[in-house]
């Protein structure tokens, strides 16, 4: 009973592992993206963490951004906006659309709170 237990103890973290995205930027509390500009292919997953005090959103609407340079979508990419993320708590977003996003941040897009993500095939 007890192997059988730890069988299923086991299958479930590696199950959550497994699903659990392997890319992560952080948001500082120096007001940046880290990294500020990644590459990665399409079909995989970002982790944005909040590692500062302040609350952040990672956002990619045109409509939102005090600068439109500031939010760019490939052809066929949908904008998004995470909403609040407070501090400690985390957004993800699965980028399936090659090409350049340009994203920012809501309350800290002025004094330069941006990011870029390269999606390649």
């Amino acid at each position: 009973m007890n192997k059988l237990l730890f069988l299923v103890a086991l299958t479930s973290v590696l199950g959550l592992a497994a699903d659990a995205p392997g890319i992560t930027i952080r948001m500082t509390s120096s007001y940046e993206f880290a990294p500020k500009t990644l590459t990665i292919k399409a079909g995989d997953t970002i982790l944005w963490k909040n590692d500062s005090s302040a609350v952040h959103t990672v956002t990619d609407d045109p409509a939102l951004a005090s600068a439109k340079q500031d939010a760019t979508t490939p052809p066929g990419a949908e904008p998004f906006n995470s909403g609040p993320v407070e501090p400690g708590k985390q957004y993800s977003r699965t980028f399936a659309v090659p090409g350049t996003y340009k994203y920012f941040c809501v309350p800290h897009e002025v004094v330069g709170m941006v990011g870029t993500i390269v999606v390649t095939k």
